[in-house]
């Protein structure tokens, strides 16, 4: 009986990890799907992975991406973009992404996401400070 539920429990908690993985690969799939469409200039495509509270307030794709290449050039232009630790909470999601800008400096991205009631994974923000700065 205590082995049949030991398995149970193993089967639940490893059950629990692969869905904890696929939310990851899926909400580090948004982030670079949204990184790419910025390599290609592509606002349209960029602005369709923002989560519904940014695109109130960046109501169309050219002020979005706008803002990007003022507020965010290292996210929009870089050398290299590599994803960190993430961490989950419910339909949210936290990521970690190391980033080497144009000029070949370090920074530190935390994106968060949200489930939607779709089912998919938008971008609700993104924080970015120089490598080695704390908040």
């Amino acid at each position: 009986m205590r082995i049949a539920a030991l398995l149970v429990a193993l089967i639940v908690a490893c059950s629990h990890a692969s869905a904890f993985a696929g939310d990851v690969a899926t909400a580090q799939s948004v982030i670079r799907a949204q990184e790419q469409a910025f390599v290609r200039d592509d606002a349209t495509a960029a602005y369709s992975y923002a989560a519904p509270a940014i695109k109130e307030i960046f109501p169309a794709p050219d002020i979005f991406m706008s803002m990007v290449q003022n507020g965010y050039a290292p996210v929009y232009r870089h050398k290299s973009f590599e994803f960190g630790e993430s961490k989950t909470d419910g339909g949210w999601i936290a990521q970690r992404v190391h980033i080497i800008d144009a000029n070949g400096e370090a920074w530190e991205a935390l994106y968060t996401l949200e489930q939607q009631g779709d089912g998919s994974y938008k971008i609700t923000g993104c924080s970015l400070l120089k490598a080695g700065q704390s908040v």
